[in-house]
């Protein structure tokens, strides 16, 4: 396990962050060549930064509104709790958004990086493309009105309390179509499966609860 502070705020990366990350990058490796591995070590490197800058935007938001956080890496993704605060619905949506708005920006700012600076440096070259394009998937994929990501805690805080199983069935709908379009039409089992499970378990609060009020940043 890695531990470390960054702006102030405690940083915590589970050795499955990394194994999660590698077995993501690893269909790319192919016959396992030096660029092949090289290139899995950059894929991780890239995802680890770009998935501490989503949770870096939870975290410095909430700051912003008066709460402290911690981030956790984990597998597949990170987490920032906040202890004994609790925040407005706009507070809230602010804080769920600025994590992929944190790496949308990152992406952006990456567009102005002259070209010159990668003359003769592949490695560079393809580290900050990998940069960018886990940004952008990454923020688009948690901006979807999917809970428990970004888009869904968004969603639900802009439907209300009262109407919680309108968020769990925009849920059920949209991680349905996701997974379906995931697999017919990029091969992403990955995807789809977890699509699938995200459906899944918003059935099964609708026949419990009626509604999850759990709420965490991913």
């Amino acid at each position: 396990m890695v531990y470390f502070s960054l702006f102030g705020i405690p940083v915590h990366v589970q050795p499955w962050f990394w194994l999660s990350l590698a077995l993501l990058g690893l269909s790319g490796v192919g016959a396992g060549g030096y660029w092949e591995w090289l290139s899995l070590a950059l894929f991780v490197l890239a995802g680890f930064i770009t998935v501490l800058v989503h949770e870096l935007g939870h975290a410095l938001a909430g700051r912003a509104c008066g709460a402290r956080g911690a981030i956790t890496l984990q597998a597949f993704g990170g987490i920032t709790h906040f202890e004994g605060r609790h925040f407005g619905r706009a507070q809230d949506f602010l804080v769920t958004f600025a994590g992929p708005g944190l790496q949308l920006v990152l992406a952006w700012l990456l567009t102005f990086v002259d070209p010159v600076v990668y003359d003769g440096r592949p490695v560079l070259a393809y580290f900050v493309r990998m940069l960018q394009v886990i940004s952008v998937f990454w923020a688009a994929l948690n901006l979807l009105p999917v809970l428990p990501l970004d888009g869904g805690q968004m969603f639900r805080t802009i439907v209300g309390p009262r109407r919680e199983r309108i968020a769990e069935w925009v849920t059920i709908v949209t991680a349905a179509v996701t997974a379906l379009l995931a697999f017919r039409f990029f091969s992403s089992i990955f995807l789809a499966v977890m699509m699938a499970a995200f459906a899944f378990q918003a059935w099964q609060r609708l026949g419990t609860s009626g509604g999850s009020s759990r709420r965490w940043r991913r």
